[in-house]
């Protein structure tokens, strides 16, 4: 099945042409031109797998598209821009955007970098990642340990997607706040010691995969049998 992604950007020679660089490589292109169409694109299909946005459009900026997604998604964003301070793209990947590409930029290399973050996603249903006693089917939002589907809320799931993509890498629990609940989050830190403590207790035998590194965050890792 071809994946769907959404390309925003006001600059409609750029957005024609990577338009055709991407339906090229087989992906189907819903395109805006400013957004608030991308907004109005996102809830109206729900088949999309990654979202291109430029930054400074009219109507709704591409950050406000991206908080937009977030809400509802974990998608994987790349952000376009012509601002090449540091200042923007740190924002940008406080507010979850996935990537960020300076313009002007060669269209293949924006091409290599949506396939990589479709494959670190798992958003071309590659199927189910598996994990010691853990399974994760990822189109389906399922998860097994030893065999036995175990039911998560939406937050844990997502604690747990971020860890496993991550695996071996520590990640800041300023890191996990910012990816799962915003960076505009305002409620206490210590929210996702408590998460990450349910999580661990529905996981089961798995639970321990998850590793508390003190004064830190945490980091998922399977112990060797």
């Amino acid at each position: 099945m071809a994946i769907s992604i959404l390309l925003a950007d006001d600059d409609d020679l750029l957005r024609d042409l990577v338009k055709d660089v991407l339906e090229e490589e087989g992906y189907i292109v819903y395109e805006a031109g400013d957004g608030d169409t991308a907004i109005d694109i996102f809830w109206e299909h729900q088949d999309i797998s990654l979202a291109v946005l430029d930054i400074m459009m009219p109507g709704s900026d591409g950050m406000e598209v991206l908080k937009e997604i977030r809400n509802k998604s974990d998608m994987p964003v790349i952000m376009l821009t012509a601002l090449g301070d540091s200042a923007s793209e740190l924002q940008a990947l406080k507010s979850g955007a996935n990537d960020y590409v300076n313009k002007p930029f060669h269209y293949d290399i924006l091409v290599e970098r949506i396939k990589n973050l479709l494959k670190l996603t798992n958003a071309d249903n590659l199927g189910t990642i598996e994990l010691g006693l853990l399974k994760v089917n990822l189109p389906g939002h399922k998860v097994f340990v030893n065999d036995e589907e175990i039911v998560l809320n939406n937050k844990e799931y997502q604690l747990l997607d971020l860890l496993i993509h991550n695996e071996k890498i520590v990640l800041s629990r300023e890191t996990i706040l910012d990816r799962i609940w915003g960076y505009d989050y305002e409620g206490d830190i210590r929210t996702i010691d408590t998460h990450i403590k349910m999580l661990r207790a529905k996981l089961s035998d798995a639970g321990n995969y998850i590793r508390t590194v003190r004064g830190t965050g945490y980091c998922f890792e399977v112990e060797d049998a």
